[in-house]
């Protein structure tokens, strides 16, 4: 499969019924619901069907493109998927993954808005395009959409006397500010292109779009109304496609972790979007850098807090995301990975992320004309050309191409760049709980009398129950056993409740008693105990599951 172009619907499903023609042994393809327009939200299940159904392993959700033009996204979990086809049986660390683990993927949680991108004459909206928060169409203003028909949506530059912006003299392509006293030059005013509803021939404004949801402010956690945050929809999990997010997560307690694919600045996303650090437990904290850490030596791209660092606004917070929601309300490690940097692309590789944008020297905008010139060969950067526009009149229409050179990689770079994630994603994975048989035995007590002992423990990283913040509301082991006719149960109970299992991510980094090291005892240890009556040679099964570290089943001869 050739990752140098972008899938709409139609061969984004055909891609996925590919995988599973190929490996029916690693995958099966679900419709986890339908979107807004009736489009499939697809979701695949990658594991190795020879040992075991994915419910009885701990698992991996990975998710992409929530955002309508961030279609990198669902290419990142398609490259995810087609690498775990072809490095099973090479690649030891896959190859376990896919028999201890499952992966739930949903490679296009938005459909319909991504389709409305990668159309033949685009349109850009920031989720879904239902009409929100009123039904009735905009009237007013310009309307940002490709004039020219040339398949892009530029930028206009509009000759204006009182315009903010100048040609610089550095390079005539790009436009910087106008000195706060300067008079007396040549100046403009930037707009996206676009045409103008009931122009006056005075007022500019940007017509608001009818789609205004952002499906990335629905998720349940912290949800708040639309007079509080804007875009997040009527209620929490109000749009088809989060929901169909949210009703496979809730019914799967097997899954440990999130990772959900955007566009874009090249950097780990993690929780909270709304708190500071010492908010969480110093457990759950600590875990999370230790999981970024690893992140960053994998993919090359920093891990950081968004409360802390990607705030878009010192004074406000997003909440109602994904990752929150995770961490919150299902207790296990989320991420959000904003894939590709065009600024690190250029050469500019001390910046802040979402500071940037609000300042930074000249000589960043020349670097990224330079490797637009050279990297993309000119494609990423459209020089100003004139256009007569039909309100305006004479204007010039350029400027940065933005769909495949800020938002996503062009698709020369889009394979270098997925391909950062999925050894990060299999060593997510790998970390997670996992339930495994420590002993099972039976020791006679008298003639038709036996002790009958299950004992199982945690090989995974994690502790079963994952985050600290989520101890006291997951299940412990539960140990059962089943007795065949002729036998019965003389002490015990059919079913036992047992409790957590740690791991072994609460480690110290050396084993001192000042830094509260007591010794490494059995706490990722658990076992249940039966006397049972029957006869010499009867088989008895003994299962074991915990909703997040897996489940297992063994059988025992009284003998």
């Amino acid at each position: 499969m050739a990752f140098d172009r972008y899938l709409r619907h139609d061969q984004l499903s055909e891609a996925l019924r590919d995988l599973v023609a190929q490996r029916p042994d690693l995958f099966t393809l679900d419709c986890i619901g339908r979107s807004f327009e009736g489009r499939e939200v697809w979701l695949m299940t990658a594991t190795r069907a020879a040992t075991g159904p994915a419910s009885d392993k701990p698992a991996l959700w990975v998710d992409g493109n929530i955002h309508a033009t961030e279609v990198t996204g669902a290419m990142a979990c398609l490259y995810f998927l087609s690498q775990l086809a072809e490095r099973d049986g090479i690649d030891a660390d896959v190859t376990r993954a896919l028999d201890t683990r499952a992966f739930f993927v949903a490679p296009r949680l938005n459909p319909d808005g991504a389709e409305l991108a990668l159309a033949d004459i685009p349109r850009f909206v920031r989720s879904s395009v239902r009409p929100f928060p009123w039904d009735e169409p905009p009237v007013g203003g310009l309307r940002r959409e490709d004039v020219d028909g040339d398949g892009r949506v530029l930028s206009m530059r509009i000759a204006d006397s009182n315009g903010p912006w100048k040609i610089s003299d550095r390079d005539p392509r790009l436009m910087v500010r106008r000195d706060p006293a300067e008079t007396g030059g040549r100046y403009f005013r930037l707009l996206p292109e676009g045409t103008i509803e009931c122009w006056d021939g005075v007022s500019l404004e940007l017509q608001p779009r009818r789609e205004q949801l952002d499906l990335n402010r629905n998720y349940p956690a912290h949800w708040r109304q639309e007079h509080e945050q804007h875009g997040a929809g009527p209620y929490p999990a109000s749009e088809p496609e989060v929901a169909a997010a949210v009703r496979f997560i809730v019914a799967h307690p097997n899954i440990t972790g999130g990772v959900s694919f955007h566009t874009y600045s090249g950097v780990l996303l993690r929780p909270y979007s709304h708190l500071a650090d010492d908010s969480l437990a110093p457990e759950d904290l600590w875990t999370y850098q230790k999981l970024g850490a690893r992140g960053t030596e994998l993919t090359g791209y920093p891990n950081i807090s968004v409360f802390h660092d990607f705030r878009y606004h010192p004074k406000e917070v997003i909440t109602g995301t994904f990752d929150d929601w995770m961490f919150e309300h299902r207790g296990v490690f989320a991420w959000t990975v904003e894939i590709w940097s065009p600024q690190r692309e250029a050469g500019i590789e001390d910046y802040k992320f979402i500071d940037w944008y609000r300042e930074h020297p000249v000589e960043d905008d020349l670097k990224l004309l330079a490797w637009s010139d050279t990297a993309l060969e000119g494609r990423g950067f459209v020089d100003w050309y004139p256009f007569e526009h039909p309100q305006l009149g004479a204007v010039e229409l350029g400027g940065w191409n933005t769909l495949y050179s800020w938002t996503n990689p062009p698709p020369h770079l889009l394979e270098r760049e997925v391909a950062r994630f999925p050894a990060w994603l299999v060593w997510q994975a790998l970390v997670s709980p996992r339930l495994e048989l420590f002993h099972a035995s039976a020791v006679r007590l008298g003639s038709d009398a036996w002790r009958v002992r299950l004992a199982v423990h945690n090989t995974g990283w994690l502790p079963s129950y994952v985050t600290r913040h989520a101890r006291e509301r997951v299940r412990g082991v539960v140990f059962e056993i089943e007795l065949p006719e002729g036998a019965r149960l003389e002490s015990g109970l059919p079913r036992v409740v047992g409790g957590q299992l740690e791991g072994r991510s609460h480690k110290p980094a050396t084993p001192s008693s000042w830094a509260g090291w007591g010794g490494d005892t059995t706490a990722d240890r658990a076992q249940a105990e039966w006397v049972v009556r029957g006869c010499e040679g009867t088989v008895v099964g003994l299962s074991a599951r915990h909703e997040r570290a897996g489940a297992l089943r063994t059988s025992l001869q009284l003998a």
